[in-house]
């Protein structure tokens, strides 16, 4: 049986995600000047964010509290 984690432990995983993504969009996003073309690095980073929220929303029992 595999064991996965609880609905707290995957909201915590997206916070985390949501700060970085916040970080990595300030530090590399559009506008950052020469930062490797600046919407392409966007577009690098959202696809990357999305990949990993699916991750987090497919391996998380949101119906378990713990």
């Amino acid at each position: 049986m595999r064991n996965r984690q609880g609905c707290l432990a995957g909201l915590l995983e997206l916070f985390f995600l949501d700060k970085a993504f916040g970080w990595l969009e300030r530090r590399f996003g559009f506008g950052r000047g020469c930062s490797c073309g600046g919407c392409g690095c966007r577009f690098i980073i959202l696809i990357v964010f999305l990949a990993v929220a699916f991750s987090i929303f497919t391996h998380t029992s949101w119906l378990r509290p713990f």
